[in-house]
């Protein structure tokens, strides 16, 4: 079996390099993990070592390299099928891959308005519209999923799947920005937050030296 290799951003900032990052740590595979600080004079040459679409994250195993979140755990999940990446029914599978679809093309005020930022902590503001409506369709889908399919546990769909790491930045921007939870909303982000994997990440994040002039998403 080919070496794993993980290139990703800044742990405190970097969104998308978190969301593989979880899938990689639930297949319970090895794998090596290189950190390109971003916005750094060296940083786009330092990724195009790794990667032709010059973004991280990126997964390398053996010669071929996966790049674009949703596209990595997509391959996590047929690489390693005994990590059950996604649900085994097929109804729960379909919804599943829609939400993690809805989640990686979607919800740009949100972002745009609520950057990642881990280390932070931010007292409650006024938000537009636009970010309030994408606040609540993501609470509206997290408590929907756990009623249809999450009795079995405490993720979206029971056990955790792709679907828990593509939401998983969004507990922590509701963390950073005061975001208040309620019932099955708040129970399953504090679930995702107590995940081992998840832990880990805060950990390194809270220790790195970096900072950036702005948190926009990256």
């Amino acid at each position: 079996m080919s070496k794993l290799t993980l290139i990703v951003g800044n742990k405190n900032y970097s969104s998308w390099s978190l969301r593989p990052y979880l899938a990689l740590k639930q297949t319970g595979a090895e794998f090596a993990e290189v950190v390109i600080p971003l916005r750094q004079p060296d940083t786009a040459g330092r990724i195009a070592e790794r990667t032709p679409a010059g973004r991280v994250p990126a997964l390398q195993d053996g010669d071929l390299t996966i790049w674009d979140s949703l596209a990595i755990v997509e391959y996590l999940a047929e690489r390693f099928p005994a990590a059950r990446l996604w649900p085994d029914d097929r109804e729960a599978r379909a919804v599943a891959r829609a939400v993690s679809a809805e989640m990686h093309s979607g919800f740009v005020a949100l972002r745009e308005a609520m950057p990642m930022n881990i280390r932070a902590t931010r007292p409650p503001r006024p938000i537009s519209d636009d970010v309030r409506v994408a606040i609540d369709r993501i609470k509206t889908l997290w408590r929907d999923t756990r009623r249809r399919f999450g009795s079995s546990g405490p993720f979206l769909f029971g056990a955790f799947t792709n679907a828990d790491a593509m939401y998983a930045p969004v507990v922590t921007r509701f963390r950073t920005y005061g975001v208040a939870l309620d019932g099955v909303e708040a129970a399953y982000a504090d679930a995702v937050w107590s995940l081992p994997a998840m832990q880990e990440w805060i950990t390194a994040a809270s220790a790195e030296p970096w900072g950036l002039p702005s948190t926009d998403d990256i």
